[in-house]
């Protein structure tokens, strides 16, 4: 439908839209300085951008972690300008010195909107499409967490109830990772989400007709959800009034996400550079940004021109915050008054603790026991469930082989799905197969807060999902990824599903920690430390990645030193120990047998279990050189995939058993022994080993 521009609610005046251009000629000098960004969008976007923050949004500019402000969620990250300037505008911080210094080093505007670099940026966003599923994931963990709270709060009245607002650009929308997330969006209804998406029709080869042609209003249509689409005025300039009203229909929308459709001429009104792709990443020219300024009524000759009228007039969203974070309080603390035990378990989760007593309810399993690491990781999370609330996940289309229901009787689906077990504030999500998405998503859950979230599929798919976890790296987000079928052990499904790169892959990604452990015990104890990283005395947060097996291991004692990333799972016997065998996940036990035979032979060896490298290179130089003693040169590192991250633990008289190639399809034993790693192949590498130290 076309939104008309007939709305009388919309106040804007002659201030109003002096601040709209006054965003667009601090875009264009901002770039214009520094000499490369991304002045187009910026430009085209300023009425947009300035009716959310300045005429739509609940938020307090001085506070901008307020629990009860509408999450904003630029998906067009390389319009950075798009954001930077409404802050400025809004008093979230910024100042005209740091447009002045966009893209700098140090700067507080950085290329792309950085989550915890620039106050009021919600989420790092530039890898297009990301942001997407970022806001669809802000979505769900705000009905989940209305669900956690305040469940019996009358819709649209609770002070958990907030909307989140997205604006997407062409790239993102062809991106696959916002398809993924928009369906699932509209499975599960979301009708909290707005997304509004720059219609501009030009991407950096120019004219979009180069590379889609597809009517995304009928998909959004297709995927559920409620869609419109606004016209612009005549001149080609984004409509607020227009668009103010689409907004104020879509959030009467409540059993449905919202798509706004806003067809755009990408920097609008330069003279010369409007709608054509130079303007997409390209500084415009000072020729060009003189007439632009022309064009809008400002001095070409000065540059960041903003008057004092224009920010006293927008600065007013920092009384209008205060008023609208008072109200709110007001509902907040009526709530308080009435919600029983729901008030507590909000301190307690918003302090970062977690519940009395819960380590006790973790399982403790009969050593020597063969259990799959996956199952081990199961029993825990079914453990957690019923004592950590805030806890919630699940899989990728593969919760049964991942085992990553938390509740099989609860879940995440809105109340007229017709699974027996559909709960709008369930336990368990269904994120489909879209593994990518999912961890966007569990990104976007993350940052809204107040909830701790999983995810899981197949070690190999975590190459879907990568980029997704870089960025939840990079924002150190407390992020859980249960990866499963870690190894060739997982067997007749062959190569295809076989991680052999991953791992070593994986811990090339600074700041996610990669925990493989060798039996259900260190996996328990793997989980446990994970959750206590959850708590702030930590500090910043950080990622993890559970590589678990499929296939049953013996379990051994639970050592607490699992915690520190590596330890001494068996000493050596007859004096100091002669070799060291280092060893991961489900090769463990190969160590521990291939130890067996060395003693026999009156070789001392030790073995250590490595969960996690990232883990054990935190702990003091002293911890480390007492599991890993430098004296003894004689090492085998043991691990099925890639060595490339072993070279630095065995030196050079090490040895290393891995896998350089890609695996088969076969019975998992069958490929171990086909591919050597067998307790007779790590003795035999280990006395290689002592050869080469004696050298």
């Amino acid at each position: 439908m076309i939104t008309k521009p007939t709305t009388p609610d919309l106040e804007w005046t002659e201030l109003d839209q002096r601040a709209v251009d006054t965003a667009r000629v601090l875009a264009a000098d901002a770039v214009q300085k520094v000499g490369n960004g991304h002045p187009g969008t910026a430009m085209s976007l300023a009425p947009a951008a300035y009716t959310l923050f300045q005429k739509v949004m609940r938020h307090d500019p001085a506070d901008p972690e307020w629990v009860g402000r509408d999450r904003f969620v630029l998906s067009a990250g390389h319009s950075s300008l798009t954001l930077y300037t409404q802050l400025y505008l809004a008093g979230f911080g910024l100042e005209l010195d740091d447009l002045k210094s966009f893209r700098t080093w140090g700067s507080r505007t950085p290329g792309h909107p950085e989550y915890g670099h620039t106050p009021g940026v919600e989420t790092t966003t530039g890898p297009l499409g990301q942001g997407v599923a970022n806001a669809v994931g802000m979505a769900m963990a705000s009905r989940y967490e209305r669900g956690l709270f305040d469940p019996e709060g009358p819709e649209g009245a609770s002070p958990f109830d907030h909307f989140i607002y997205c604006i997407a650009g062409d790239g993102c929308l062809q991106e696959g990772i916002s398809a993924e997330a928009s369906s699932l969006a509209g499975h599960q209804k979301l009708g909290n989400l707005i997304l509004l998406w720059d219609d501009n029709h030009i991407s950096i080869e120019g004219d979009t007709e180069t590379a889609i042609s597809e009517d995304t209003v009928k998909r959004y249509e297709a995927y559920g959800w409620h869609v419109q689409r606004v016209a612009p005025k005549p001149d080609g300039d984004l409509d607020p009034h227009a668009l103010y009203d689409a907004i104020e229909q879509a959030r009467k929308v409540t059993d449905r996400p919202s798509f706004i459709a806003m067809r755009s001429i990408i920097a609008w009104p330069a003279p010369h550079a409007q709608n054509t792709e130079a303007a997409h990443g390209s500084a415009l020219g000072e020729e060009e940004v003189a007439a632009t300024k022309r064009v809008l009524g400002f001095d070409p000759e000065q540059t960041f021109e903003v008057s004092d009228e224009v920010v006293g007039h927008t600065r007013k969203a920092l009384e209008r915050g205060r008023q609208a974070k008072a109200e709110w309080e007001k509902s907040f603390q009526e709530w308080r008054n009435r919600a029983g035990e729901h008030v507590a378990e909000f301190d307690r989760i918003s302090k970062g603790e977690l519940p009395t007593g819960w380590e006790e309810k973790l399982p403790v399993f009969e050593t020597g026991k063969g259990v799959a690491t996956r199952a081990a990781s199961g029993k825990v999370l079914q453990a957690l469930g019923a004592v950590v609330p805030e806890l919630w996940g699940g899989s990728a289309d593969l919760a049964g082989s991942n085992n990553t229901t938390i509740d099989k009787n609860s879940s995440f689906l809105p109340a007229d799905n017709p699974l027996p077990s559909a709960d709008p504030y369930g336990r368990t999500v269904h994120f489909g197969i879209r593994e990518h998405s999912m961890a966007a998503e569990m990104n976007g859950i993350a940052l809204h807060g107040n909830t701790r979230v999983y995810g899981g599929t197949f070690l190999v798919f975590s190459d879907y999902m990568r980029n997704a976890v870089r960025l939840s790296a990079l924002m150190h987000l407390p992020v859980t990824y249960v990866w499963t079928h870690d190894s060739i052990g997982l067997g007749e499904d062959g190569p295809t599903h076989q991680p052999v790169e991953h791992l070593a892959s994986l811990r090339a990604i600074p700041g996610l920690n990669v925990v493989r452990p060798a039996d259900a015990n260190e996996t328990v104890i793997a989980w446990r430390e994970i959750l206590r990283r959850w708590t702030k005395e930590f500090g910043k947060g950080a990622p993890h990645g559970l590589a678990l097996t499929r296939q049953g291991v013996p379990a051994y004692e639970p050592n607490e030193d699992t915690a520190r990333g590596g330890y001494v799972l068996a000493e050596a016997e007859g004096g100091a120990p002669e070799v060291i065998l280092i060893a991961t996940g489900s090769e463990v036990h190969l160590a521990v047998e291939a130890r067996e035979q060395l003693q026999a032979e009156g070789v001392p060896t030790r073995v250590v279990s490595m969960p996690s490298v990232e883990w054990f290179e935190e702990q003091e130089q002293g911890y480390r050189d007492s599991v890993l003693p430098p004296s003894v040169k004689a090492r085998v590192a043991v691990e099925a995939g890639i060595g490339l991250t072993w070279h630095r633990f065995v030196g050079d008289a090490g040895r290393i058993v891995s896998l350089e190639h890609f695996g088969a399809s076969a019975d998992g034993k069958v490929l171990f022994r086909e591919f050597g790693f067998t307790p007779e192949n790590v003795a035999a590498a280990a006395r290689e080993s002592i050869a080469a130290a004696r050298r």
